[in-house]
């Protein structure tokens, strides 16, 4: 059963795209079938594979307006198992374009709908933002995933994201749930650090991975080269971390699939 899950934070910075990249590419290697939508005007998760402005020409935005299909803009990536469906920045103008556009927010859900069948996981790398994108995102999915940093303001702008995600639950998808939070760029040694991870497990339990992503200059360099963490160096702590969320996802999602 294919699961599509989008990866949203409507703050900037918080480790979003690194980990859309690095979570896909830590399913691809448990040979699970990944699709990669990149929703984000910024185009990192699509520069961020290795994917040149030519590779980009046919993207989620031709799609979203008709000129391309699906099959057309997909992109096979050099790791075994992900593709994925570049951005550009023409997707900036979408949200102006999808407004007049009848039931404008299931956009993303009709195109995607009669590919779901290849993909294990679809991921969407979402625009650090609440607005249409991020709403088409969610009612195309079945689940939300936070990247969380660990910063003073993180638990106001959690609750902002959640109290998001259950309007959209009752007006637009109601199966759309909170699959989990990861907490990003841990510093253990910070007592800030340590104080907002734990404030945030007392709010939320066990919806928080028991793995962090520890903050690591090779994950920080990782998509300068066109790679994710995960190829550029297996061995750093970055790239453990992301193979350990990747593990614990699986095992959530076979116990999300048991509990339905």
């Amino acid at each position: 059963m294919s699961h599509t899950i989008t990866i949203a934070n409507q703050k900037g910075g918080v480790g979003k795209t690194t980990t859309t990249i690095n979570l896909a590419t830590g399913l691809a290697a448990a040979d699970k079938r990944v699709l990669i939508i990149d929703f984000d005007p910024q185009a990192n998760a699509s520069t961020g594979l290795g994917l040149t402005k030519q590779k980009r020409v046919m993207n989620i935005y031709g799609i979203l307006v008709g000129h391309y299909t699906v099959s057309q803009a997909l992109v096979k990536t050099l790791i075994p198992g992900l593709s994925i469906i570049p951005s550009a920045i023409d997707l900036l103008g979408a949200e102006i374009e999808l407004v007049d556009m009848k039931e404008r927010e299931s956009c993303l859900k009709e195109i995607i709908a009669p590919y779901k069948s290849m993909f294990d996981y679809i991921l969407i790398d979402c625009p650090p933002s609440m607005g249409l994108l991020t709403l088409n995102a969610m009612v195309a999915s079945d689940s939300v995933l936070i990247p969380l940093q660990c910063e003073y303001y993180a638990l106001e702008g959690l609750s902002y994201l959640l109290g998001s995600i259950q309007k959209i639950k009752k007006n637009f998808n109601q199966k759309l749930d909170l699959f989990g939070v990861i907490l990003t760029m841990f510093d253990r040694r910070s007592s800030l650090c340590q104080m907002v991870a734990e404030d945030v497990k007392k709010f939320l339990g066990d919806k928080v991975f028991q793995t962090a992503v520890p903050r690591n200059t090779k994950v920080s360099e990782a998509p300068s080269h066109g790679k994710p963490v995960l190829i550029y160096d297996l061995k750093c702590p970055g790239s453990k971390a992301y193979m350990a969320i990747a593990r614990e996802l699986l095992t959530r999602d076979a116990n999300r699939i048991q509990a339905a």
